[in-house]
């Protein structure tokens, strides 16, 4: 792995397990240190890291992990659910039969773990379903979607929104999951684009009934 992807493995995983959590400071010699390099790819890295939106660059204190306002967060969802819905009819007349079955197995573990809320349940969820959407953006074969999408499929693990979803949220999630891979296995694409959207936005309208902001956990 090259230095620079290295650093930037390194502090993007740092403020997805909240180590780094919205609106701290980032130095190029943290970088450095964590990923063992040197600070000109720390640099770079936190350059691409502020390209994807996950860091901004402030006078006085160089790399801030980003924040978002609610305004914010529901223009994040607004974009995913017009993005992952292109990608999804994208993918479904691309799609091969084992990244269907590879997405089937993804969709029905997520639920099963939404079922039986077994401790650490919600972690496993939201790595579930993050392997889930990549998987999706890589069957619609368009890495100029993945480009844009980077970011706007981060934000959720960062603001650990998971802990909001009550017990039948996080079924009807799973759910929705399954009904795409159907829609996939079909070759359908105005099927798959339309659960998506709903998907996408039955999301939004969940995290909007209480604040969003991140729990110990």
């Amino acid at each position: 792995m090259r230095a620079v992807d290295k650093a930037y493995e390194a502090v993007r995983g740092g403020i997805i397990d909240g180590r780094f959590p919205p609106a701290t400071r980032i130095t190029e010699q943290e970088v450095a240190a964590a990923a063992g390099v040197s600070r000109t790819p720390a640099r770079e890295a936190l350059r691409r890291l502020h390209a994807e939106g996950l860091v901004e660059f402030t006078p006085n204190l160089g790399a801030v992990v980003s924040e978002w306002t609610d305004a914010e967060f529901d223009e994040i969802f607004d974009l995913r659910a017009l993005l992952e819905s292109h990608g999804v009819a994208r993918a479904a007349l691309r799609i091969s039969d084992a990244d269907v079955e590879a997405l089937r197995a993804l969709a029905t573990q997520q639920l099963g773990e939404a079922r039986e809320r077994r401790e650490g349940h919600l972690d496993r969820i939201a790595d579930l379903n993050r392997r889930f959407h990549r998987r999706l953006q890589e069957a619609a074969g368009s890495p100029r979607l993945m480009r844009a999408l980077a970011a706007l499929l981060e934000a959720p693990l960062i603001m650990k929104t998971f802990l909001n979803y009550s017990p039948e949220d996080l079924q009807r999630s799973a759910a929705h999951h399954l009904e795409l891979v159907q829609a996939l296995a079909a070759r359908d694409p105005e099927w798959a684009a339309s659960v998506m959207r709903s998907h996408i936005l039955a999301a939004k309208r969940t995290l909007g009934r209480e604040p969003r902001r991140p729990r110990p956990g």
